[in-house]
């Protein structure tokens, strides 16, 4: 490396300078053997040098000599290089900063900062509020955090927290939530500071600028189980810095954070009503904490953690910021609490009801029966009469509830909860029938709930692909409800009987695909509407037109667990598809954020304005690398040099960025509609971090790629995220008809008929075939 003072004997330049200023001295602007140089370097007394850089030398390397150049007095060790935005340069970004000719300050080394910093959180004077400003930003350094953490920073920044109130913990808080950031350092964190954290958010009159990184906090806490350490990696290592200290952070989890939630019961209802904050950074955050705990709640602690949500109401909040037109940062959210709650709606249907072993599902079943006003009966000595007075078909109760779980108790339950006097007249009017003519109401419940969880995919836990906002699915309780008073008004009405009950499931069946059609634009009052108000006979004529075009088979059950199947078959199918395109690469358009804070007219074309993405096969890191002009990317990984940490992805938020406005169509390969410079792009994306900042801004070329990447990176995260594209959505949703055709066919053009249940037969006359099998000696 070659440095050279901008005049002679040493003279300061002006302020800005650049290469192509003429010298001071009248000489030529190449330095000495022809070499141009590479970068300006200032110092920290204000002097321009004018340097040339070998890319290949070390950082230590560069500043010694520049050290040397200068006849500084202080040891090379208390210096380092940052650019003209504070960014540290390391040996990882070194060579980017000398190939963009980028301003560089020689300024104090990491460990002098983090040493200065320290002390003046010890002292706690006025000059802590300066010292956590620059904590904030300094903190997401590796070289600076070792520095910091070695010298028992952390212990000072948590006594910070400890003892202040106001701007200063909002300060605190947020290093704090940008050192989480890191995968090493605060794995130490004990109890006691998880319970602050928690009394923060519980408080209301805590500020929104304290409850933000709070929140951050918890969220990142929650998803720090040992189950997550897949895929961490160690910091990098360098001749500088310190070695980080030991220890994983990932010892917390939703069980450790649950217990101190539980000592401030006021916290959850907190959250929850922060969710109608007018900030919506504010609710975006306490949407993004409800999402964590969902996705991470153990196994112990579920039915609890679930129970206090629904008391809570979390439904109906959420329903309201999809009403809401302030919502653009919260529709990937709201998704994601979508797809959260399929996966509680398939636990709790596929989570027998055992009345014996749980008290809240006898405590259930008591509510139901007493609500009747009934009293129960013995045919004979043996046999009780009570259960099948309510409409189902036997007296063993958890056989009854062995297609729809706890799901279906819960259904019944609202319904009876919502009016228990209409419930206790329909079921004595029931009774007053003769038996044919009784319309089983229990029974009914029950189909109504598994025709619901049919219309909305609830088949498996992680295979959410709706791309809308689901309100009714939301109101699952309330639809089903009002489909279950369709159900026994249409039994009413057309004088039905025990024989007629499939018919009246398929009647039903057809109605709830009318009634629920549109569901992200369709107000609640035409739903009521449909089943409340429509007659029969329009009803039945409607559904014989249906059938005429589509085959009664496709409603037999096993037709319709085929199906189930089959769609968890295809979403794998696409999950796999997305992620080897991530694996390909592709490049893409740089876009800026909408929420950008530059100024429009000062926005001018990047020098790089395109990025190729490539996953790597450990699906552990996003590689990059941007570039002026589109160019053949080899295989591998040897032309990106810069990654994203895939776990450090928290959100893929569509439509959150624009094109440059100078990047118009003088360029033949750009995205359709890019043309006004600060409107969203449809094809755009940000990658946004758990901090809440964007990782990455791109805007894809077409529609294709733009869902093949948003989600593909949706379908890797650990929580399964959700699908952000129609087209993934009509894919999965295509290749599930095909698949269910393909195998109808095969049975059909043998002739096999498809039966509507199995129904086992009779049981052997004696099991002497059993032990004739058991002493049977085959010969030798």
């Amino acid at each position: 490396m070659s440095s050279y003072p901008s005049g002679e004997g040493g003279s300061q330049l002006p302020p800005t300078p650049t290469l192509s200023n003429p010298p001071t001295n009248g000489k030529s602007s190449q330095v000495k053997g022809g070499l141009v140089p590479t970068n300006n370097v200032t110092t920290k007394e204000g002097m321009t040098v004018r340097t040339r850089i070998e890319p290949s030398l070390a950082v230590e390397d560069v500043i010694r000599q520049l050290c040397i150049s200068l006849k500084l007095k202080d040891p090379p060790a208390v210096y380092a290089l940052r650019d003209e935005n504070d960014e540290l340069v390391t040996n990882d970004n070194m060579r980017k900063k000398i190939k963009g000719k980028v301003n560089l300050k020689l300024v104090n080394a990491p460990a002098i900062e983090a040493a200065e910093i320290v002390e003046k959180l010890g002292a706690r004077d006025a000059k802590l509020g300066l010292a956590l400003t620059s904590l904030r930003k300094l903190i997401r350094e590796e070289q600076f955090a070792n520095e910091f953490l070695q010298r028992d920073g952390l212990h000072e920044l948590i006594d910070v927290i400890n003892t202040s109130h106001g701007n200063i913990l909002a300060y605190a808080l947020t290093a704090m939530q940008n050192l989480m950031e890191l995968d090493y350092g605060w794995a130490n964190l004990d109890n006691s500071f998880i319970l602050k954290v928690v009394q923060i958010l519980s408080s209301e009159q805590s500020l929104i600028n304290v409850c933000r990184p709070a929140t951050a906090i918890l969220k990142k806490l929650v998803e720090a189980d040992p189950s997550s350490a897949s895929g961490v990696h160690a910091p990098s290592s360098s001749r500088g810095p310190p070695s980080p200290p030991p220890g994983s952070v990932y010892r917390y989890g939703f069980d450790v954070v649950f217990e101190q939630m539980r000592k401030e019961r006021r916290l959850l209802e907190t959250v929850v009503s922060r969710l109608g904050s007018a900030d919506t950074t504010m609710a975006l955050y306490s949407m993004m904490l409800i999402n964590s705990l969902m996705a991470h709640a153990s196994d112990p602690r579920w039915d609890e953690f679930i129970a206090e949500l629904e008391r809570l109401n979390v439904r109906k909040a959420v329903i309201r910021l999809m009403s809401s037109h302030t919502i653009e940062d919260l529709t990937s959210c709201i998704l994601d609490f979508q797809a959260n709650m399929v996966r509680v709606t398939f636990r709790k249907k596929t989570t027998l009801v055992e009345p014996d072993f749980e008290p809240l599902h006898s405590t259930a079943l008591q509510f139901i029966w007493e609500q009747s006003k009934l009293q129960e009966e013995r045919e004979d000595a043996m046999t009780l009469i009570k259960w099948r007075k309510l409409g189902f078909d036997t007296e063993d109760i958890g056989h009854e509830f062995r297609e729809v779980g706890v799901l279906g108790l819960d259904c019944l339950k609202y319904f009876v909860e919502k009016d228990p006097d209409y419930w206790a007249k329909v079921v004595q009017e029931q009774l007053s029938r003769p038996e044919e003519r009784r319309c089983p109401i229990a029974k009914a419940s029950n189909e109504v709930t598994d025709l619901l969880s049919e219309h909305w995919a609830i088949y498996a836990p992680g295979y959410s692909t709706s791309t809308t906002f689901q309100p009714f699915f939301l109101n699952f309780y309330k639809v089903h409800s009002l489909a279950l008073q369709f159900f026994l008004r249409m039994w009413n009405e057309s004088g039905s009987s025990t024989g007629d009950f499939p018919r009246l499931v398929a009647l039903t069946r057809s109605q709830v695909k009318v009634a629920l059609k549109r569901e992200n634009i369709r107000p609640w009052h035409e739903v009521e509407q449909e089943f409340l108000e429509c007659e029969y006979r329009a009803v039945r004529d409607r559904q014989m037109q249906e059938l005429e075009m589509e085959d009664d088979i496709m409603s037999k059950i096993p037709v319709r667990n085929l199906r189930a199947k089959l769609y968890k078959e295809s979403f794998e199918f696409v999950r796999q598809q997305r992620i080897h395109c991530l694996l390909e690469g592709a490049w893409f358009m740089n876009g800026i954020p909408l929420a950008t804070t530059v100024p429009r007219d000062t926005l001018k074309r990047p020098t790089r304005p395109w990025r190729f993405l490539r996953l790597d096969a450990g699906l552990k890191y996003l590689h990059y690398v941007d570039s002026a002009v589109k160019f053949p990317v080899r295989k591998g990984l040897e032309d990106l040099p810069e990654r994203i940490e895939i776990a450090m992805i928290s959100e893929v938020a569509t439509g959150t960025c624009a094109p440059f406005p100078h990047i118009r169509g003088d360029q033949a390969d750009l995205p359709l509609g890019s043309s006004s410079p600060l409107l969203a792009s449809s094809l755009s994306f940000s990658l946004l971090s758990t901090s809440g900042g964007s990782l990455a801004d791109q805007i894809a070329p077409d529609q294709a790629r733009w869902a093949d990447w948003t989600d593909g990176l949706n379908m890797l995260r650990r929580d399964g995220g959700h699908v952000a594209s129609q087209e993934t959505e009509l894919f999965v949703q295509a290749l599930t008809e095909i698949g269910l055709k393909i195998k109808l066919l095969d049975l059909s053009g043998e002739k096999v008929e498809i039966p509507s249940g199995l129904v086992a037969g009779p049981p052997p006359t004696n099991s002497d075939f059993f032990f004739s099998d058991l002493a049977y000696d085959p010969p030798a």
